[in-house]
């Protein structure tokens, strides 16, 4: 009875701040959907000012949330704005429950309108076609690297590089009963089986493993027969109404994909930003080289270098390569100039909101 007594006062303190909580996010919803009333039919959704909004919101954070719960909780609340606005598409490498879908929620929030495709492919023509607003698609993985069919895409598509989701990938065992013996297959996608391999081999060594399109498939066939497992997260655990029998079994513990928003807008610069390029080397000696030299020359730091084989040209690569910062930043403008002028052809994929975890 007295620890209810010391309770009370809390509990009060918390009704009553909800209640204030809860009258401040109505406030701001109206205010969002003014804003939707204003524009008219123009672009609802502005990764520049989102960003500029969340990393203010850091900057003001004295705790205890910890900077990462400010921001999965306000950009729920962004979303559900903008949904008053006009709910966005967004395309994303299916089937239900596949981390991409995660990437695509965790960015967007669960207000947007999710539509899975069956291929990367689908969700490139979805946007491109004006069909969906926004696709997501996984581009390198931190111990597996890149995604090969997104960065051919990337070459030939017409969208525009507006976002990233920076995002740690925890595999989990599902299985329709709650117990691990009698495990005869194990349903995943190839990458997923290989980031989990020494765990297997230890736990699971007997068991057939079966490749598949994605996670969420292996879970959707977990479900056909008890005595398989998949390996998937913990949202195709619940869409598929599955047990987690195991908790992060990837091998590596700071397992990481790196997922890439694209669209139809070029955001503009935060002062906290990435630049995506394609570029192709002329093929002689030393290109490649005097090729990056304007980014040293200008103090442009590079995050990635990934080289492609060109698919018109036999022995002929590409590279894909990231740099810090945003085209009209003065420095990054110089160096791209430079780069212009040297390579046989840049294309300039676009510049963004560098992510956080």
């Amino acid at each position: 009875m007295s620890c209810d007594k010391e309770l009370q006062p809390h509990r009060d303190a918390i009704d009553n701040i909800d209640a204030q909580i809860l009258n401040l996010l109505n406030q701001r919803a109206t205010h969002a959907h003014k804003i939707g009333e204003l524009k008219g039919t123009g672009v609802v959704y502005r990764p520049d000012r989102e960003a500029a909004v969340l990393n203010r919101l850091r900057k003001l954070n004295d705790g205890p949330l910890s900077d990462t719960a400010v921001v999965r909780l306000f950009r729920e609340v962004m979303s559900e704005c903008l949904a008053l606005e006009r709910p966005l598409s967004i395309c994303y490498l299916g089937p239900e429950g596949t981390f991409t879908h995660l990437a695509a929620l965790k960015h967007f929030g669960h207000a947007a309108q999710t539509t899975a495709c069956a291929t990367i492919d689908e969700a490139f023509r979805m946007v491109e076609a004006r069909q969906a607003d926004y696709l997501v698609a996984p581009v390198e993985n931190s111990t597996e690297g890149a995604i090969g069919r997104t960065l051919d895409l990337l070459v030939s598509t017409s969208l525009n590089v507006c976002g990233e989701v920076v995002m740690r990938i925890h595999h989990n065992l599902l299985r329709k009963i709650a117990n691990m013996e009698g495990i005869q297959k194990i349903y995943a996608h190839p990458q997923a089986l290989a980031q989990c391999h020494e765990w297997l081999n230890k736990n699971l060594s007997q068991a057939q493993r079966i490749p598949v399109s994605s996670n969420a498939q292996g879970a959707l066939l977990a479900t056909e027969d008890e005595s398989s497992v998949a390996i998937a997260s913990s949202l195709a655990a619940e869409r598929y109404q599955l047990q987690q029998i195991a908790f992060n079994i990837e091998d590596e513990p700071n397992n990481t994909t790196r997922f890439l928003v694209l669209g139809q807008q070029n955001p503009n610069s935060t002062g906290k930003d990435k630049t995506s390029l394609v570029v192709g080397a002329p093929n002689r000696a030393g290109s490649v080289h005097r090729l990056l030299q304007a980014f040293s020359d200008y103090g442009v730091s590079m995050t990635k270098l990934e080289s492609r084989p060109a698919k018109n040209m036999l022995w002929e690569y590409v590279f894909f390569i990231d740099i810090e910062g945003h085209q009209q930043d003065e420095n990054v403008a110089k160096s791209l100039n430079v780069l212009e002028e040297q390579a046989s052809f840049v294309k300039r994929l676009g510049s963004y909101p560098a992510s956080y975890l």
